[in-house]
Formats: C-alpha cells, structure tokens, sequence
C-alpha cells in the first residue's frame, strides 16, 4: 500500500487535499499546485468555498486571478464537502488552534478534521496534521479517532506532523521556500511525509518524530515571544529613563554576532506567538512541571496594551485632556504591517480599553475596511474612516497601533494634534515631532 502511495506522489498523479482554507492553508495549496499535483480544498465556511469557486481571494497576498485560473484548468477544487475527503491521497489539516477562555488549548479544530477524515478514510492515504499543537498531539489526539476506523497505523493508513510556517505579508518567503520539517509517527508514514513535500517544498528537514517536529514550532514561536517580551520590558525602562529604545536596538544590532533584533510594539498578534507558549506551558502542567519563564514573558506581553493606555492618559493630560470624551483615532486593526490578518491582533484589546474609559473611538485600516467579529472581543460594528485632513484634526489624539507601509506619517503628523506611536513608525517625520510620543 506504501509503494503504491509513494510512487503516485513521486510522478503527482497523487491528488493533494488541504482541510482549512486560510492564511496556511491557501499558500500551501498554491505551492503544490505550482509543483504539479491537482489539489482539493475543504472548508466548513461556505461562503469562503463559494468565493473561492467564483475566482475571488479573500485573503490580500493570495492573487485573485490566480486562483480563478487554477479553478478554471482544474487544478484546484474548493468544497464544503467533506464526504469527499476520501477522494484526496493525501490529506493536509490546517485547521486554527486557539485557547479556550481559560488559555488552555481548544483543539476541537483538530479534532472535528480527523473525524471528518475518519468517516471516509480508505486504505492508501496519507494524513500530516500542520496546525500548531504541543507535542503528542498527532500520536495522542488524531492518531485514536483514525485507528477506530479498524484501518492499522503504517499498513493501511499513515499519519505525520510538519508544522506550518507562514509569515504572511512577508514578500521574502512563500510556502515553497520555506524549509519544512516533518516527523512521522512511524518510520514509512515519515517516508512518505517527506517525499510529499519534497516535491514541492525547497527544502524538507526529517526529524525522527511527530513530537519532535510538534516540539520545533512550540520552540520556534516561544523564542520569539520571550525575546519580545525582553524587548517589550526594556522600552518600558528606558522610557521612564528617557532613553530611546529603538535606537538602543538598531546600535546594537550592528554586531555582527550574538544579537538578533526584536522590536516592542502594543501587544502581541497573529495565530501563533500569543497561543503557543501558553501551550507549552499547559503541557508542562500535565508533566507536574511549571515554566516559570515563559510564563513571565506571556504576562510581559499581555500587560503592552495596559501600558499604551497608561501613555495615552499621560499624553492627553500633558495637554490638559482627560482620556474619558477625548476623540481617539487607532490605526491599524491588523496584527502586523501590510496584512490583513486580525487575528489576536493588540488592536482589539486596545479598542476595548479606550470604549471602557469612555474615549471615542474610529479607526483606520487600509487592508481591514470593516471591523470583524472576534471571538474573544466584544466590539461594536466600526468602518474603516478616510484619512483626511479633517478627521485627522478633529481627533485629540492618533494612535498607531500596526505601521502600515501605506500610511502617509508626514501627512498624519502634520494634520494632526498628537500622535502617539507605539512602532516606530514615525521614526523618519522631520515636521511636528513635537506632536509625537513614543509608547
């Protein structure tokens, strides 16, 4: 059965099929395609599948028109059909893995995906979990619901992890030259793994096992979310002392060794750095163990919207305002520059907190025109306003939450009062940097 399988993705007569439709999802989709094989996409969300179906992108660095012409040679099929998941060789799930409202993980994603998968599992097909999990989640979680199928583990059916590593909105990596690592949960379903993505990925890093390949995204992401933290807790020093960390970080990121720079900013967003570690910690746990220091980090950085607040009071107060009645204008809903990806974004609490002190709030985002449902955020329907001169003026204070390249900051510091600009934006605006607060 192996053989069979393997020699279908070797010559991609072998159909690839990718449960989750967004911003992991899609990428991967194109960079199979562009290697050869015909695709399948399954989502539960109909009007994505339809979208989709009708040649339209709802994702900003996923080009439209691409999409309609892969639909149009039959080299991509968007479904809402999950009854046809036996019809793929090969079935990808990159299905959202958040926390529950106790921060534990919800992986009912995961897990509503391997019984879709399992009602219709055949013999012959592979399944690699990508989603962002902790370590035994494929052998733990996915592996039971597929073995209750009667199927059998490495003869029948094959299972593997190779966790996603999209950096959307970066122009510099696509889903196909990122190296990808792959673990199976035994030896010929890792084999088989690894010689799907070779095919279409630049580079496949095999690791001896599922958990190890789970355990190297958890990594990756808690570097980062402590290195942030570090950074996020140095700027609130050096503010009180008066010294500039932005300049501090471009110094010392001139040696050529030993450093990697992280920025501040407001808080933390995306689907991964803010869920990750708490998984990692929630893992620990069961282990009877406490991680101290990532845990301190995560409280590091869920206290950066508490401190932008606390800047903004100051801000308005130098100029005898009070927060409460004081016209706010938040640019940026998205989590990161030049995307449109809300998800976790700092925006939204930062929204939250200016509507509980009473402030009156708009926003701007080019890439966000309306104020998305979150589900962890309970925000009144808001519209993306026009950046006028006007509006600009008639706001007490702007408040650059996310710096979109597409922002004009000459133009915002001259129209406006004050600006206060939690990412450096503003770092190149020679008029009115009077006007301007760090935070």
């Amino acid at each position: 059965m192996s053989d069979s399988l393997l020699q279908a993705i070797r010559n991609k007569s072998a159909v690839i099929g990718i449960i989750g439709l967004g911003y992991v999802g899609l990428p991967l989709m194109t960079a199979f395609v562009k290697s050869g094989y015909r695709t399948m996409g399954f989502d539960i969300d109909q009007t994505k599948v339809d979208m989709l179906k009708a040649g339209k992108s709802y994702i900003k660095h996923i080009d439209a028109a691409q999409i309609a012409q892969l639909i149009r040679e039959g080299r991509f099929e968007p479904t809402a059909d999950f009854g046809r998941l036996r019809e793929p060789d090969c079935l990808i799930i990159a299905v959202p893995t958040p926390l529950n409202d106790t921060r534990d993980p919800d992986l009912s994603y995961v897990e509503g995906s391997a019984q879709s998968i399992a009602a219709t599992l055949r013999p012959g097909q592979l399944v690699v979990l990508e989603s962002t999990t902790y370590p035994t989640t494929t052998r733990d979680v996915v592996q039971p619901i597929l073995d209750a199928t009667g199927l059998k583990l490495g003869q029948d059916y094959f299972l593997a992890f190779s966790p996603e590593r999209e950096d959307p909105g970066n122009p510099k990596f696509n889903a196909a030259i990122i190296p990808k690592v792959v673990g199976g949960i035994d030896q010929v379903s890792g084999d088989l793994a690894e010689a799907l993505y070779t095919n279409a990925i630049v580079q496949v890093v095999r690791v001896s096992t599922a958990e190890v390949a789970e355990a190297c995204k958890i990594l990756e992401n808690t570097y980062r979310a402590v290195n942030i933290a570090l950074v996020n807790e140095l700027k609130m020093l050096y503010d009180r002392m008066g010294i500039d960390v932005w300049e501090v970080i471009d110094a010392a990121k001139t040696k050529p060794f030993g450093f990697q720079a992280f920025y501040p900013g407001p808080g933390l967003g995306g689907h991964c750095i803010p869920i990750d570690p708490f998984y990692l910690t929630w893992l620990a746990r069961r282990y009877g163990m406490s991680t101290r220091f990532i845990e301190l980090a995560g409280e590091v950085n869920s206290r950066m919207p508490d401190y932008v607040i606390s800047r903004l009071m100051e801000f308005l107060n130098d100029g005898g305002k009070a927060l409460k009645g004081s016209k706010v204008a938040l640019l940026g809903a998205a989590y990161k520059k030049d995307v449109d990806d809300p998800r976790e974004s700092p925006s939204f609490v930062l929204m939250e907190q200016l509507l509980a002190r009473g402030a009156t709030l708009t926003y701007n985002d080019p890439h966000v025109p309306k104020l998305p449902k979150m589900r962890h955020h309970n925000l009144p329907a808001m519209d993306s306003q026009a950046l006028t001169p006007e509006y600009l003026a008639a706001q007490d204070c702007v408040l650059i939450a996310t710096d979109h390249t597409a922002y004009d900051y000459d133009f915002i510091v001259k129209h406006s009062k004050f600006v206060l600009d939690t990412r450096n934006a503003t770092k190149n605006v020679k008029a009115g940097r009077e006007k301007i607060r760090k935070a």
